[in-house]
């Protein structure tokens, strides 16, 4: 019954701005860091960027890293990537995921991650 639900993927040409949101529903939004990840074509699921319970720690993958942002509004139970200077590379169908840490305060493994949404497209033309 729980449910991530992505949205804002799409078309965009290199170089431009998108941003996606997920939302959560039946989940206590603010006990849990979220993460994104992405599978591209051809390729293994990787990880993106996480996020903490508050907002307040992050971390990306070197690929995206000073190009994405990730935020998350605890209000309204939605989490957001923000991505821009978008390449080819970044095709991908991207996922939100939600998991429930203790002694740590962010996470990068999907392995550990509870909960995953359906994932929405993203496609960046050349």
């Amino acid at each position: 019954q729980v449910q991530l639900v992505e949205s804002g993927g799409g078309l965009v040409q290199a170089g431009g701005s998108l941003r996606l949101s997920c939302a959560a529903l039946a989940l206590t939004f603010n006990d849990y860091a979220m993460g994104w990840f992405r599978q591209r074509p051809g390729k293994a699921r990787e990880f993106v960027a996480a996020i903490s319970r508050s907002g307040g720690y992050t971390s990306y993958a070197g690929a995206v890293k000073g190009r994405f942002t990730i935020s998350r509004d605890n209000a309204k139970n939605t989490l957001y990537l923000q991505m821009s200077s978008l390449k080819p590379e970044d095709t991908a169908v991207y996922t939100c995921a939600a998991v429930r840490l203790f002694s740590r305060s962010i996470i990068r493994t999907s392995e550990d991650y509870d909960y995953w949404g359906q994932g929405t497209q993203v496609t960046v033309s050349t």
